[in-house]
């Protein structure tokens, strides 16, 4: 079976630094993936060259078995990946319903048929299933803005998957949640990846986070994959532990 996403041989450097190194790794259909690594291990670089943001210096992307490497944000969007970033990219002037109508306007249709269709271009029934989906329901009229951190956070999962994507990337999505948000945050992700088999892949520094809801784990160090496998396998690899005990 041809993978969701197939990372092949990526680099990028900066200068005389490489912040990703000779990085393979596959996503298949349904999973949910988890890259870890300490501080400055190239997590977010690797992100940005699969998603577009950075031009990697050497290397390969594919998505569904074709190549799409170097392709634009916008295009990947169309193409059905979305991501959410480590700061939030919600509207705080707009309703949370607001919200998830205009993420999912980003995969739909023209401009032309958004200026000339429908206000909510039908996407009103879609984001109500989203709301009640991501347990959001109290807080569909209320402003982004005036909602917790925690209550952010899962808005912006939500608006992530509110297109139906077929591959999602996730950048830090449990930094600064409280442990009873970080809870409800996990037992959501995992629900619409039981539901709906929404394929997605975590950048994430909380270890806990990741070992509970990712099916299997990339460990990056210093731009490279030291480890690969599942949570308990990666837990127990002395490359691991040396990597984030410093040992």
């Amino acid at each position: 079976m041809t993978p969701v996403l197939e990372v092949r041989n990526l680099r990028k450097t900066f200068g005389g630094i490489v912040a990703v190194d000779d990085v393979s790794f596959n996503v298949n259909d349904g999973e949910i993936l988890g890259i870890i690594g300490p501080n400055g291990s190239g997590k977010s670089t690797l992100f940005n060259c699969i998603l577009g943001q950075l031009q990697p210096s050497a290397g390969e992307v594919f998505l569904h078995g074709k190549a799409v490497t170097r392709t634009r944000p916008c295009d990947l969007n169309r193409l059905g990946v979305s991501r959410t970033f480590q700061l939030l990219q919600i509207f705080p002037q707009l309703t949370v319903r607001e919200n998830l109508i205009l993420a999912g306007q980003e995969h739909q249709g023209t401009m032309l048929s958004r200026l000339f269709g429908r206000r909510d271009a039908g996407l009103t029934g879609a984001a109500n299933q989203m709301i009640e989906f991501f347990r959001l329901g109290h807080l569909a009229d209320e402003k982004a803005g005036g909602l917790s951190y925690g209550q952010q956070k899962l808005l912006d999962a939500a608006m992530a998957f509110m297109a139906g994507p077929r591959l999602v990337l996730l950048d830090e999505p449990a930094g600064g949640v409280n442990l009873t948000m970080l809870q409800s945050l996990r037992e959501r992700l995992r629900a619409i990846n039981a539901e709906q088999g929404a394929t997605f892949v975590v950048i994430e520094h909380n270890m806990e986070f990741v070992m509970a809801l990712c099916t299997r784990i990339v460990v990056l160090a210093e731009g490279r994959i030291i480890a690969e496998g599942d949570p308990a396998d990666v837990r127990r690899n002395p490359k691991v532990i040396e990597a984030y005990l410093g040992h």
